[in-house]
């Protein structure tokens, strides 16, 4: 047996087995041609060790990986550290492409019936939403990534969006959608679709709404739950016990012809209420009003697939809603405690920067489930479990299997 044939990343190589790795990369048409020093599926972990030692040099971290070479002692003669530009090239020639369908063969919602938060009475609780991460400033990355802009200039760095898909209970991210500066929010998450399931509730905030999602969206069979601005027009189609209403949403393609349509028919502030039913989708509204810090009113606007009060109140859409946290949450542990704040990714082209990014969404998946398993083993709800604690205990049992 070769050295590299018994590098692994400790207690994750249960989540990620030898033979799956093998299969991504077969799949991909990643496979090395002739035996190398550093085989591809060493550097699939190595991608993955990059993003569980965020921060370390390169030779650093394939150290941290064999385990600090205590055992190459006996392996010598067949195996050495590579240099930083020998892994540079390796993970050039093998790609984005493997770590991504990794990613997406491994990436699941993980929440079992009894997961305690991660269920609103059938559906299993969801949210979209979105992060921006710096990439380096090299000619590469600029000619794909654009810099951010604002009231200080122009960013000092590229950066790319990634908008995912995530499991409020367990905060495990189980879809991604990687673009630039430049590309919204909105834009990049139909990428998602293909991952929304019938029993899963989604949550979004505003700057998600646009009828060709939330129409998209709707053909999965998942029901939605989108905050939309305060601006938006929503007509009282009918109004039930709980407070909501039922309204329609139009097609803004059509809704200028629509509402001059029924204007012109009469019937009061929204002109005829019958004319925009049969033109458009139904949904049904809660609006509430919360304080912020600064004793500042605010009032939130939800619309919901959901028709039916009794199968979801209105009192308790809104609690739900503010769940969407747990998702940031989520992202806030990649940029504050994976990749510590105010880190560059590594990567000086943008495909090996996308090769990163799937890196750091397995490896964040990976310690989610960890602590999902730990949770569900001692019955207690995963968030009552400290995310930097697990991240330091498997940065510790990293290592080569003896």
């Amino acid at each position: 047996m070769r050295l590299t044939d018994r590098i692994s990343i400790g207690v994750l190589t249960k989540l990620f087995p030898r033979d799956l790795v093998d299969e991504v990369i077969a799949a991909t048409g990643s496979r090395e041609k002739r035996s190398r020093l550093l085989p591809s599926h060493v550097v699939v972990y190595y991608v993955l060790a990059m993003a569980l030692f965020f921060g370390e040099g390169y030779e650093e971290v394939m150290r941290r990986l064999v385990g600090g070479l205590r055992f190459l002692r006996n392996w010598s003669g067949q195996w050495k550290v590579p240099t930083t530009s020998a892994i540079s090239q390796a993970r050039a020639r093998l790609g984005e492409a493997p770590l991504e369908e990794l990613f997406r063969r491994v990436a699941v919602p993980m929440a079992r019936p009894g997961t305690r938060g991660a269920w609103f009475r059938s559906w299993r609780v969801m949210a979209i939403d979105g992060v921006v991460l710096d990439a380096p400033d090299t000619p590469e990355n600029n000619s794909e990534f654009d810099h951010s802009s604002g009231g200080n200039g122009e960013s000092a760095f590229p950066v790319l969006r990634v908008v995912g898909l995530g499991e409020c209970g367990t905060h495990a991210i189980v879809a991604a959608a990687v673009g630039t500066w430049g590309t919204g929010e909105r834009t990049l998450a139909p990428q998602l679709l293909p991952a929304l399931e019938p029993d899963m509730l989604i949550l979004a905030d505003r700057g998600f709404y646009s009828y060709r999602l939330w129409t998209d969206a709707l053909a999965t069979g998942a029901a939605l739950v989108f905050r939309v601005g305060a601006q938006m027009v929503l007509p009282v189609l009918e109004s039930f016990p709980d407070g909501s209403y039922r309204s329609v949403l139009l097609d803004p393609r059509r809704q200028s012809p629509i509402r001059k349509r029924a204007h012109k028919a009469g019937g009061g502030r929204h002109g005829d209420l019958s004319i925009l039913e049969t033109s458009g989708l139904p949904c049904r509204v809660v609006e509430y009003s919360i304080d912020n810090r600064d004793d500042s009113g605010e009032i939130i606007c939800l619309i919901t697939s959901v028709m039916d009060p009794d199968a979801a109140p209105a009192h308790e859409l809104a609690a739900l809603y503010h769940e969407r946290w747990e998702f940031e949450l989520s992202l806030n542990e990649i940029e504050i405690h994976q990749l510590g704040r105010g880190r560059v990714l590594r990567s000086k082209s943008p495909a090996m920067v996308r090769q990163e990014l799937w890196g750091i969404l397995l490896m964040h998946y990976a310690i989610r489930h960890l602590m999902h398993e730990a949770a569900d083993t001692a019955d207690v709800d995963p968030d009552r479990l400290s995310f930097i604690r697990s991240l330091r205990l498997i940065r510790r049992q990293t290592r080569i299997r003896e």
